[in-house]
């Protein structure tokens, strides 16, 4: 046996390189994305988008939505999830800070851009859930049996893209200013710019459009062709801007960084720049002059359907709507007397699209006879407002001559408008400009308004509290002295059988 003691060889030195796998990475996203949707606050804005949506969506557009709309109504509800979003990502890339565990942190395999790129990556999840809940409210109205148009994707892209936008500030603030107070701060600004109305108004085209959300001050619906919105560049514009403020916060934090990165910073700041130019473009030419054509030739742009004795003309987007138009003209029809109650109407639908989507300017009545409008927003109040145009051409013969009448056959107008409506003094509170069932009042149209007086106001509230048929058989018996313009109030309430009114019977000036 020898004697020799061997000794044992030492263990040869393992030199480790910290990973670069972004498999690291997503694991990270994923502990801060569930981190992130188990937040307060993250939860209370999602309840309350949920809530939002459900609230504005149940009732809107009177349950006849035109699509072209529609995408824009879902833009609203995920600014406040975003800004709950921007204030979470802030506050968990700032929570080594707070805990003084930065210097255990850096001995993880992760490098430190990597760690900023989980917490940008960990947004996604709430992201996905806004684009649930952009799709549902979006469905919503799509599915409704008198939806019309056809709504936009880019439109549909803004609410989960301001929230990608807004978590990646979250994440650049923390890694720039590293500071607890500099996000609420921020928050704060964003709430009274939008509180306190200091967002461009529509005629600021170069500046309004580099907002996240650009919403039109008005409620006029025109033809999806005509909108004008550069939805898809300002899509492109906030996925630029989102992937480039995200990039800035992965890149400017201390060490080292792939210079692949720096090249995809560089493509998304080109997609910003380049979205962000053309989305402040203006109007195309092309559309100022479909505008124009759509506004003062709509026979041109329109397709025609005959429904019953009546011709139908609308834009092809609203044609499905004809059915309901001749619905209410057959009811209004079936009231009056003499020719009236058989003679054929041309319904052309108007629009004045030449100022664009966020002007209200009036419509012109028609001077042919026996032609009524119809706007394109149906539902609601635009029911009676049509019922009564119609029955203003039956009775005065032409859509102008009914906006100047001052005498008697206001009666007979307001009668055949609303006698056949299942309430009829609701509706006739509705379409009175000032909500009133009794006095004088404007009575609104899809073009000039007509006018009541008092002593008017008073037979028709008489005549909806009689049977229908009665009053019906009254006014189709004396169809011919009702429809003169020599008739008055009084006189009207004879000849239907109700009390002489005591009111004034002239109209206002």
């Amino acid at each position: 046996m020898s004697g020799t003691l061997l000794e044992a060889a030492a263990p040869a030195v393992v030199t480790t390189q910290p990973s670069r796998s972004w498999a690291a990475v997503f694991t990270l996203a994923r502990f801060e994305a569930r981190k992130l949707l188990s937040r307060v606050l993250v939860l209370l804005a999602l309840a309350a988008y949920t809530g939002w949506i459900v609230w504005r969506t149940r009732d809107a557009f009177d349950g006849y939505p035109a699509l072209q709309d529609a995408d824009r109504a879902t833009q609203g509800g995920p600014l406040l999830v975003g800004l709950a979003v921007l204030l979470c990502v802030n506050h968990a890339m700032l929570r080594s800070r707070r805990h003084d565990t930065e210097r255990h942190l850096a001995v993880l395999v992760l490098q430190p851009w990597q760690r900023t790129a989980a917490h940008v990556l960990s947004v996604a999840p709430v992201a996905v859930l806004v684009t649930v809940g952009v799709a549902v409210q979006f469905a919503w109205q799509a599915l409704r049996p008198g939806a019309i148009g056809h709504g936009s994707p880019s439109e549909l892209l803004v609410g989960p893209l301001v929230v990608l936008l807004f978590g990646a500030v979250g994440a650049l603030l923390a890694r720039v200013l590293s500071s607890l107070i500099t996000a609420p701060l921020l928050i704060v600004f964003c709430l009274l710019v939008f509180l306190l109305g200091t967002i461009p108004s529509p005629g600021d085209d170069g500046t309004r459009w580099l907002y996240p959300v650009v919403g039109e001050n008005t409620a006029k619906t025109l033809p999806s062709d005509l909108l004008g919105r550069p939805a898809a560049w300002h899509a492109l514009y906030l996925l630029g801007l989102a992937l480039s403020v995200a990039l800035c916060a992965i890149v400017a934090h201390a060490g080292r960084t792939p210079h692949a990165l720096k090249a995809v910073l560089g493509g998304a700041l080109v997609l910003a720049v380049v979205g962000g130019a053309c989305q402040t473009a203006g109007v195309p030419a092309a559309t100022t002059a479909a505008r124009e054509r759509a506004s003062v030739t709509p026979e041109k742009e329109q397709t025609c359907v005959r429904e019953g004795r009546s011709t139908y003309c609308a834009f092809p987007e609203w044609t499905p709507r004809t059915g309901t138009w001749a619905g209410i003209v057959d009811q209004v029809q079936s009231l009056a007397g003499g020719t009236a109650a058989t003679r054929p109407l041309l319904v052309r639908q108007r629009v004045e699209a030449r100022y664009g989507l966020s002007s209200d300017s009036a419509i012109d009545p028609l001077t042919k006879p026996g032609q009524v409008s119809v706007g394109t927003a149906w539902g609601g109040n635009r029911v009676p407002e049509f019922a009564a145009a119609v029955a203003s051409v039956l009775v005065a013969g032409k859509e102008k001559a009914g906006g100047e009448m001052c005498d008697g056959r206001m009666v007979t107008v307001m009668w055949l408008a609303l006698g056949a409506q299942s309430d009829p003094v609701a509706s006739f509170r509705n379409v009175r400009l000032d909500d009133s069932v009794t006095g004088s009042a404007i009575v609104l149209s899809p073009t000039d308004p007509l006018s009541m007086t008092t002593a008017q106001t008073e037979v028709v509230r008489e005549l909806f509290d009689r049977p229908r048929a009665e009053v019906t058989a009254k006014v189709k018996a004396n169809w011919t002295e009702l429809t003169s313009a020599k008739v008055t109030a009084a006189r009207a309430a004879e000849l239907l059988g109700v009390a002489v009114p005591k009111g004034e019977d002239q109209c206002d000036e």
